[in-house]
């Protein structure tokens, strides 16, 4: 039966400071919207999915093997994928399960990105690698980007076109570089996603973070991804504590963030679009302070 895919695009208060409506976001060189177009094209029928929502392998092996129209429904009710395979105006009705993703906070992206890129299986080397570069695992590297001497990556990570890495830094984990970005000397990037033109110059370290487009780091800005008493990280959204499901969580930057050098940030806090830090600040609150040239 021939198909075809929608995806509702959807912005959400909730994911600030990402302002960008979900599909628009880039993992792994691609947008949301592509990669659920992609995930969702072994299906059949007339297929609408929220951009927001990533059913797992169960889910979508279910939807398969199922000849009725298909609703599928979040805890409130609320539809965030339909497949209408036949005439009727009935759907059978499923909820979301455990293993399928539904992206209502900023954070919930790091899930995404850790499905994504960990599910990375071969190399593609677009880019240069110079001598003295060590990776182990599976490594996308875009045009015209290059790989200095002293880098070491550990994990799957992918990186953009036009990116200029080290020398002498380390990136593990689950990690995604956008376009026009720079990694510089003894940084350390940790199940991170970095948007397009993110520099991290010297001497920082972020872990389980995702740093929007535009955002410079200065030297020796460091953020924190972990409690004292190992419990779940927690995060203010509209006055209100939500928590993250995440043992290790970092801070959410918003674009166009500019820090100034020794800068520390808590864990679980958001820095707002066109925020700064002045030398030695420390980012204790979501953060929506700016710093004029003048000052």
């Amino acid at each position: 039966m021939k198909h075809g895919i929608r995806i509702e695009d959807v912005t959400l208060e909730t994911m600030q400071p990402i302002m960008c409506p979900v599909g628009e976001v880039k993992i792994a060189n691609k947008t949301i919207t592509e990669h659920l177009l992609e995930r969702l094209d072994s299906l059949e029928g007339e297929i609408l999915c929220s951009s927001n929502f990533y059913p797992s392998d169960r889910l979508l092996a279910f939807c398969q093997e199922e000849s009725a129209n298909i609703m599928v429904v979040d805890s409130e009710d609320k539809c965030v994928m339909a497949i209408q395979k036949n005439d009727s105006d009935e759907y059978e009705v499923a909820e979301v399960d455990e293993d399928s993703l539904l992206m209502l906070y900023a954070h919930d992206l790091l899930f995404l990105l850790e499905k994504i890129v960990g599910d990375l299986k071969e190399d593609k080397i677009e880019g240069t690698i110079r001598n003295n570069v060590n990776y182990d695992g599976v490594l996308h590297l875009g045009k015209n980007s290059v790989l200095l001497p002293g880098v070491y990556i550990e994990g799957n990570v992918t990186i953009g076109e036009n990116c200029k890495i080290g020398p002498n830094c380390y990136i593990r984990g689950n990690t995604s570089i956008g376009n026009n970005c720079h990694i510089g000397q003894a940084v350390e990037v940790k199940n991170s996603l970095l948007m397009d033109k993110v520099s991290l110059g010297h001497l920082t370290y972020m872990g389980d973070s995702i740093i929007c487009s535009n955002v410079n780091f200065g030297a020796g800005t460091i953020g924190s991804n972990l409690r004292h008493d190992g419990q779940n990280h927690k995060t203010m959204v509209g006055g209100h504590l939500v928590d993250t499901k995440r043992r290790k969580f970092g801070c959410i930057i918003g674009e166009g963030v500019h820090t100034g050098i020794h800068t520390t940030i808590y864990p679980g806090r958001k820095m707002f679009a066109g925020s700064s830090t002045r030398p030695g600040d420390i980012v204790s609150h979501d953060f929506k302070l700016y710093i004029s040239k003048d000052e």
